[in-house]
């Protein structure tokens, strides 16, 4: 066959190489992370082998995509205006400031912007959890203008994620305030609850909150807290060391069943 052209793509973060017909089409695409040949015609073997020559890095498997699994078929499924998977860390913050942007000429910074850029700081933090068998959703809607920040999704268990911006700031966690600086202590850890309880009853599953400090200069706790995990956006990678929880079928499964808009509206 001739005439085939090779196009790259990203989905989720990784990358994809199609291999197209003159009219678009698609016959095939190569998976680097997976080493796989994707064949939608064995017909088109020859000439999809041929045309990726060039891309391949070593030895590769070859023949038709695998079967999805229900968790896969469920996603599929979705509208994307129900699928949450795309939003962005911050993707409500994102959104608001491009409706609003603000004054430019504001004596203090707009303190959304401090808050996205700490949302942004742990979502991507979260995000490099996904060679590890992690998933995270990020800006999840909730009903009467809530919304969790982050949601951790992998062997460990599920994690509600409550970002804080505390650049330079020293911070005290006492069961339930939380005092950023000098500013007024302020009972942030029963958001922080509410916010794992509300997805536990949706997704029928225990999660557990999570705060996340976002460069803070100090972060002091007085006495043990109550299930609350209070962790820097530098240590949240260590949630990748935690298994034994939740089974890789468990965890496609849970976040198929996240990433519907429609699971949250009930909450």
């Amino acid at each position: 066959m001739t005439g085939l052209r090779v196009v790259p793509s990203w989905r989720h973060g990784q990358e994809r190489l199609y291999v197209c017909l003159t009219d678009g089409r698609n016959v095939a695409w190569y998976d680097r992370e997976a080493a796989r040949v994707n064949l939608l015609s064995e017909d088109e073997r020859e000439g999809v082998l041929q045309a990726l020559g060039p891309f391949l890095t070593g030895p590769v498997t070859v023949g038709p995509p695998p079967v999805p699994t229900p968790a896969e078929l469920a996603r599929l499924s979705l509208h994307p205006d129900d699928d949450l998977a795309p939003n962005r860390p911050g993707e409500a913050l994102l959104v608001a400031l491009d409706r609003e942007p603000g004054s430019p000429h504001r004596l203090r910074p707009d303190p959304r912007r401090r808050a996205l850029a700490a949302e942004q700081t742990v979502g991507e933090a979260l995000d490099r959890l996904d060679g590890a068998g992690w998933h995270a959703l990020h800006s999840i809607p909730l009903p009467g203008g809530d919304r969790i920040h982050h949601l951790a999704i992998g062997p460990g268990g599920l994690f509600a994620v409550h970002t804080v911006y505390a650049r330079k700031q020293k911070v005290t966690v006492a069961d339930p305030m939380v005092t950023l600086g000098r500013r007024e202590p302020h009972p942030l850890l029963r958001r922080v609850r509410a916010d794992a309880d509300r997805a536990s009853y949706a997704l029928t599953a225990e999660v557990h909150p999570v705060l996340a400090l976002v460069e803070p200069a100090e972060v002091t706790i007085p006495a043990p807290l109550r299930e609350v995990r209070v962790l820097k956006d530098t240590e949240l990678e260590g949630l990748a060391r935690l298994g034994g929880v939740l089974k890789p079928a468990d965890v496609e499964a849970l976040h198929a069943m996240a990433r519907d808009r429609g699971t949250w509206t009930r909450v």
